[in-house]
């Protein structure tokens, strides 16, 4: 594997773009600082005629904070083993807590002024800008602290983010994987960059010695994971103990204004139709031509070979064709984006962050970092990922910094859709019978990985909360069961359920960030119905509506104008409905 600074600078992303040098941002870092402690005084001079200039001045503060949080973030998720940058990092996350602690007096102190003079200040210019913002600390009142407290509170910030932190540089920084072996004997070296690649490959041998090896690898740090997750749980059941939320759930939920009902409801609506998965496993099974189906063979295609092979260039040309229904303007700024203009970084290297994901900060143009290896599925994670730095381009140029992000639970929206496109596209296009078959076990796949395997971890992530919340303890081997059994549960009697999958949970650090997971499944089936109304109902401009809204509603509002309501069980019944359409058809293939 290569070192950062043996690739290339044009496959290089250009944080430059938000700091020229590491001097320029110590620089930054001792003002902002400095104002964070200035801005403390603001507290005595509160009521409703300073309030939008007090609202002003912390906006400015957060969005240079933003600015330095990000920038170290992304130099040490470069090369996770750069001491320099994991101290920058570390130092910013120190800069949240003291801005966090420093503005800690405004909500309390906002509940505090006469709910009936501030409800009609917000009428008035320049006040109504902050309309929404300030209806959704009235909406949460019960769960503001005073202000003390909420200044206490904000200090155990970081603390809060350790099991999170710590986890991330055992995954990243220390563990290391053995080679692996073919069928042939020949050697072949192992990361979290190449591990589903040698997943999907024919050889059978290489792929049983992936997932031993990668598994095997973790359960070496079985009681240090177990701590550790067990301590993030702890962690989310505490804080939302401490501000009146009778679960971690609702404290979750909640920040979005998300009913509960839509995190239950997805769970038990792909629970009714888990025979839909049984039946796709058998059908792998089957189509593979296996006496046994482990857990190493879910992601090798079930089709002929096909090449498979994508290079950068030819994946950002299959996008940009797949996105044109979203017209010229969208075009153009992916195009723009993806040709060297300082968004990406686009291969792996030793010691950068493993997997995908866009960030940015407001000001800037967003992040995007791959690990691209030539395949199929890297093209589709271009596609996703660009999806999201596009909702952050969309939201940023049209609205306000307090409005200017938008929440989790629209954030792989986005990012979906445009995968719908790429798949729409692709299947429209291919001459290939093979590749098309291909392509519809890819579309399967998107599914299984997606709204069934996605459901199943938040509700490992409901269950684990679950027991600690009623008295119990987590261990890596009771976590381990539970995996285990939501496996049998998920994919029924056609797999050999071999030890090592049921650690698998250990390897997911989503589980850190407790109740995001879900919301791959909701966002997956919102973007299923969006990219059909893109391309069959005329719903483009909707959906660039919906792009540019940010958080200036909530995020069950903004997809109700696009079209799609997530607090009915519909979008996810109709997006199971599409996989059922597919699973048909290659059953079909199949005789």
């Amino acid at each position: 594997m290569k070192k950062r600074i043996e690739i290339k600078d044009e496959y290089k992303w250009k944080i430059g773009d938000m700091f020229s040098s590491d001097e320029k941002w110590e620089k930054e870092f001792k003002e902002v600082s400095s104002d964070i402690d200035a801005f403390k005084t603001q507290a005595d001079r509160l009521n409703i005629s300073t309030l939008y200039e007090i609202l002003s001045q912390r906006d400015d503060i957060l969005r240079r904070v933003d600015y330095l949080y990000v920038y170290a973030g992304l130099r040490s998720n470069e090369d996770s083993t750069n001491t320099l940058y994991q101290a920058m990092a570390d130092r910013s996350e120190g800069l949240i807590t003291l801005f966090s602690s420093g503005t800690a007096f405004l909500e309390p102190g906002i509940l505090a002024l006469d709910e009936d003079e501030l409800k009609a200040a917000l009428n008035q210019e320049p006040l109504s800008l902050y309309r929404h913002y300030i209806e959704d600390i009235l909406r949460t009142r019960e769960h503001i602290l005073t202000r003390d407290k909420e200044e206490l509170l904000a200090n155990f910030y970081e603390i809060g983010n350790a099991p999170s932190n710590i986890y991330y540089m055992l995954d990243n920084a220390d563990m290391t994987f053995p080679d692996i072996t073919d069928s042939k004997g020949e050697k072949h070296p192992l990361s979290h960059g190449t591990y589903i690649t040698c997943l999907e490959n024919r050889d059978r041998v290489l792929r049983k010695s992936a997932f031993d090896t990668y598994y095997n690898t973790y359960f070496k740090q079985k009681n240090t994971l177990g701590a550790i997750y067990s301590a993030s749980v702890k962690k989310d059941i505490a804080f939302a103990r401490v501000r009146k939320y009778p679960t971690a759930l609702e404290s979750m939920l909640s920040a979005g204004n998300i009913p509960t009902e839509v995190y239950t409801n997805l769970i038990a609506t792909v629970n009714k139709h888990l025979p839909l998965l049984h039946r796709y496993a058998k059908l792998r099974k089957k189509m593979l031509g296996l006496d046994e189906l482990h857990f190493y063979d879910l992601y090798t295609p079930i089709v002929p070979a096909v090449d498979t092979s994508k290079t950068y260039d030819e994946a950002k040309a299959e996008v940009l064709k797949a996105v044109s229904p979203l017209g010229k303007d969208y075009v153009n700024t992916l195009t723009s984006a993806l040709n060297n203009e300082g968004w990406v970084d686009i291969y792996e290297n030793e010691g950068k962050r493993s997997g995908a994901y866009s960030w940015g900060a407001y000001g800037c143009h967003p992040f995007v970092s791959l690990n691209y290896n030539n395949t199929v599925d890297s093209m589709f994670t271009l596609a996703h990922e660009m999806g999201h730095a596009m909702h952050s381009h969309y939201t940023w140029s049209n609205q306000p910094f307090v409005y200017g992000d938008y929440t989790i639970f629209v954030a792989e929206v986005a990012s979906t859709v445009n995968e719908a496109l790429l798949m729409e596209h692709l299947l429209n296009t291919t001459e290939d019978d093979t590749f098309r078959a291909y392509l519809i076990n890819y579309f399967m796949e998107q599914f299984r990985g997606t709204l069934f395997r996605q459901t199943m971890f938040a509700e490992f992530d409901l269950e684990a909360h679950r027991i600690v919340e009623e008295g119990g303890a987590l261990t890596f081997d009771n976590l381990s069961d539970l995996y285990l059994e939501l496996n049998k549960k998920y994919f029924g009697d056609a797999l050999v359920y071999d030890r090592e999958i049921a650690w698998e949970w250990a390897r997911i650090p989503h589980f850190y960030t407790a109740y995001y997971v879900y919301q791959y499944a909701t966002g997956y089936s919102a973007a299923i119905a969006l990219s059909q109304n893109i391309l069959n109902n005329n719903g483009a401009q909707k959906y660039l509506d919906f792009l540019k809204g940010g958080s200036s509603k909530y995020s069950i509002d903004l997809l109700k104008d696009a079209g799609v309501d997530m607090t009915s069980p519909k979008p996810v019944e109709d997006a199971l409905k599409v996989f059922e359409g597919l699973l048909d058809k290659m059953e079909e293939l199949s005789k």
